[in-house]
């Protein structure tokens, strides 16, 4: 039994942007809802989304999800839904209108990082501000990875 006062947070990760973190410098991390049709959600259940290409924009006003993939829903028929279609994402105002300044005056991205359901049940997104990064930045997160990986390897062996 868990003490009393400490929640437990179940996440059951459903769809994840690996390369994010590879391809951009992350600044800080949303999360939002998503609109969704009842076979968008079975199809989520399924845990087979990608959201690797998608990027999130804004659009009069509104936070849109650009370019996800939900695979159509076998069992339903003629009431299944478009696999590419836009989704709307549900943020505060005060949230989507700091995202929407960042993106237009600042030059960013918003990156979706997960796809999730939370202890309700409810697919969330988990969505990321940063920046582009340049070549050489990568090869410098590649080589600062191989190090950590090598220098675990002979800290284990030393041991």
């Amino acid at each position: 039994m868990a003490p009393k006062g400490s929640q437990r947070v179940v996440k059951k990760i459903v769809a994840e942007n690996r390369k994010a973190r590879f391809n951009y410098e992350i600044m800080d991390t949303y999360e939002a809802g998503l609109v969704l049709t009842g076979t968008e959600v079975k199809s989520l259940r399924e845990g087979k989304a990608n959201i690797a290409e998608s990027y999130a924009t804004d659009e009069g006003g509104e936070m849109w999800l650009i370019n996800s993939y939900l695979p159509e829903y076998l069992q339903a028929n003629r009431f299944n839904h478009e696999p590419r279609r836009r989704r709307k994402l549900l943020l505060s105002k005060r949230e989507a209108s700091r995202l929407q300044s960042a993106i237009n005056r600042e030059g960013m991205t918003l990156i979706p990082l997960k796809i999730y359901f939370n202890d309700q049940g409810r697919a969330k997104l988990e969505l990321a501000l940063g920046k582009g990064k340049k070549l050489h930045d990568k090869r410098e997160t590649e080589k600062e990875r191989d190090w950590n990986r090598q220098k675990s390897r002979i800290m284990k062996d030393h041991h």
